[in-house]
């Protein structure tokens, strides 16, 4: 139960969080990146990040697959980079059904002429609306490079710091850019951390090569 304890607790604290940046942050921090920002390459370069995590999971996917091909077993470090690549996949397809539901409209205007806050003053979630203008929550850049993060994170705990380096540019690059509110990137971080922990966790629990460091149940 201590796994899906901590879940839910990560989940409340999410929603509180979320809840807190809706109300009184979000908006703040989209008016003060459109003004003193204007949108510095710096920025947009930032959030290049998870687009390169999606071709290294496809080149490692297709590596592993070519292996398993020739009958070779699964080290540590390819293991937990199928593992990135499964995560990436699933929850990609989270998000965006979540960003169905929600129907959160966009910091500033994107696509086909999206209504945002910044050029018509829209703010808020029109639930199950649908479509590339209402698409905001939760962020996929966050969820995709949480989702790779959270599996290194258990594999190799050792190299923390970087892993959330490398959430904080994404976070950064996004609120700096403009892509997303705030409160879209915390979602974002939830669902992709969850998403990687999951997927290791089914991946142990389906009997393959233990990847954590946590202590093993069975053998206390």
């Amino acid at each position: 139960m201590a796994p899906l304890r901590a879940w839910l607790i990560g989940l409340l604290l999410t929603v509180l969080l979320v809840t807190a940046a809706f109300l009184w942050v979000d908006r703040a921090i989209s008016l003060f990146a459109h003004h003193e920002f204007a949108q510095l390459p710096i920025f947009r370069e930032l959030t290049r990040i998870p687009e390169i995590m999606d071709i290294m999971a496809s080149l490692v996917f297709v590596a592993a697959g070519l292996g398993a091909l020739l009958g070779r077993r699964l080290t540590k470090l390819p293991s937990a980079l199928l593992l990135s690549g499964i995560s990436i996949v699933v929850a990609a397809q989270l998000k965006n059904d979540l960003k169905f539901v929600f129907g959160r409209t966009w910091p500033e205007t994107w696509i086909n002429n999206n209504p945002s806050l910044i050029r018509d003053d829209v703010y808020g979630f029109n639930f199950f609306h649908g479509g590339a203008g209402y698409m905001s929550f939760p962020s996929g850049h966050t969820t995709v490079t949480c989702a790779v993060m959270a599996v290194f994170w258990i594999c190799y705990p050792r190299y923390r710091p970087l892993y959330a380096a490398i959430v904080a540019a994404v976070a950064i690059g996004l609120m700096g850019a403009n892509y997303h509110f705030l409160s879209d990137i915390i979602a974002g971080g939830f669902l992709g951390a969850s998403t990687g922990w999951i997927t290791v966790l089914l991946w142990e629990a389906g009997g393959g090569p233990r990847l954590s460091t946590r202590p093993n149940p069975a053998g206390s």
